[in-house]
């Protein structure tokens, strides 16, 4: 899984990963969320339509499990048939952006997330580490979501950094193992890094 703040990359470094897996002759597929899957794309639209901003944070925080509830088999089916999976995010958004950045109730969210994901637990989670104000120029204001505002980012950003300790790593076993990887430089450089962490526990 690729995790991070909006703005720090993910996308490219998705598209990156994929290509030293294959080059290395890994069949990989990489997958996103919410999407993924024909429901989750619908579903993503929904999220993510500047003109959804009556959507409620309740409703927010089950549209995004509901297309996580449907990706899941899917990307059982992949592992099954022998193929690496790279998710463009995956939970960690849902406890960054839901619990830290809306503010939900923890204890809610990893209840209702365990159902979605069939208590599948990443085999490991790439966090790309940027500093707030260079994410968030990247970023620009995109979809409803990346239109929350500053303080509202400003809460995911910090809680994608707190994901990085092991005091909350050791609370959250559910997450599996989580390395964060920093972000600045050029996409070469950051995509050598990511792919020395993945190498790493793949053993590829």
């Amino acid at each position: 899984m690729l995790e991070g703040a909006d703005g720090v990359g993910k996308t490219t470094q998705v598209e990156r990963l994929i290509a030293h897996l294959r080059e290395r002759g890994i069949d990989a597929v990489s997958l996103r969320e919410p999407g993924g899957t024909p429901l989750g794309e619908r579903i993503r639209a929904i999220l993510l339509d500047l003109s959804g901003a009556g959507v409620n944070d309740r409703a927010e925080l089950l549209l995004f499990l509901a297309a996580r509830a449907q990706l899941v088999p899917e990307v059982t089916r992949e592992l099954t048939a022998g193929r690496t999976v790279v998710l463009d995010r995956f939970f960690l958004s849902t406890y960054a952006y839901q619990i830290a950045g809306r503010g939900l109730p923890e204890e809610d969210v990893r209840r209702i997330n365990a159902f979605a994901t069939l208590g599948r637990v990443p085999d490991l989670t790439v966090v790309l580490a940027l500093p707030p104000e260079d994410a968030r120029a990247r970023a620009g204001e995109g979809d409803r979501i990346e239109r929350s505002g500053i303080d509202f980012y400003e809460r995911v950003a910090g809680a994608f950094g707190m994901f990085l300790t092991k005091a909350w790593q050791r609370e959250h076993p559910e997450c599996g193992r989580i390395v964060g990887i920093d972000a600045r430089g050029s996409e070469d450089e950051v995509a050598d890094r990511v792919w020395a962490a993945v190498a790493q526990v793949a053993e590829v």
